[in-house]
């Protein structure tokens, strides 16, 4: 496995897409590296007071895959998408895993989302903004490498108190 600074390094003077490809799949990667090997009880649980769990985390950023590429960019309306586990009684459902849902099951859903993303994303340019929408794929982007950034520092700190593991 290359360093995260080869990785990154690796498209400077590249073009822009090139390089949002290569941070924001860095960060999927990287995310789903850090439930790898992990039990099923260990994935559910929480070393912190507000409940964040690592396989919460995968959840949440599959649904943040599908709302912002193939919702927002890829324009697939609602009936074609699963079915969001979240409701007006429980808001926060993707940000947990459910009984009878499995770590490599929900690894492997957000893998899926994220291959749906890539494709819907080389159909258009970056300055593509769907129609009556400001929100270009460019954006789009920026907010999804935000947001599994965001989610990928923490799952550093949750592995590492869950089981003492650090680093990429």
């Amino acid at each position: 496995m290359s360093s995260p600074g080869e990785i990154l390094g690796s498209v400077v003077g590249s073009s822009e897409r090139e390089q949002l490809d290569t941070f924001l799949d860095y960060l999927r990667e990287a995310v789903v590296r850090k439930a790898r090997g992990l039990s099923e009880e260990d994935a559910r649980s929480s070393p912190v007071p507000t409940g964040t769990n690592l396989g919460g985390l995968i959840k949440h950023l599959r649904w943040v895959e599908l709302g912002g590429f193939a919702r927002q960019i890829g324009q697939i309306p609602d009936e074609e998408l699963p079915t969001p586990p979240w409701t007006e009684a429980d808001p926060e459902a993707d940000l947990r895993l459910d009984p009878n849902e499995k770590l490599e099951d929900v690894i492997a859903a957000y893998q899926a989302a994220c291959e749906r993303s890539r494709e819907i994303a080389a159909q258009h340019s970056l300055d593509y903004a769907p129609p009556g929408s400001k929100m270009t794929l460019r954006w789009m982007y920026l907010h999804v490498i935000l947001e599994t950034g965001r989610h990928t520092g923490h799952a550093d700190i949750l592995r590492e108190l869950i089981d003492g593991t650090v680093g990429d």
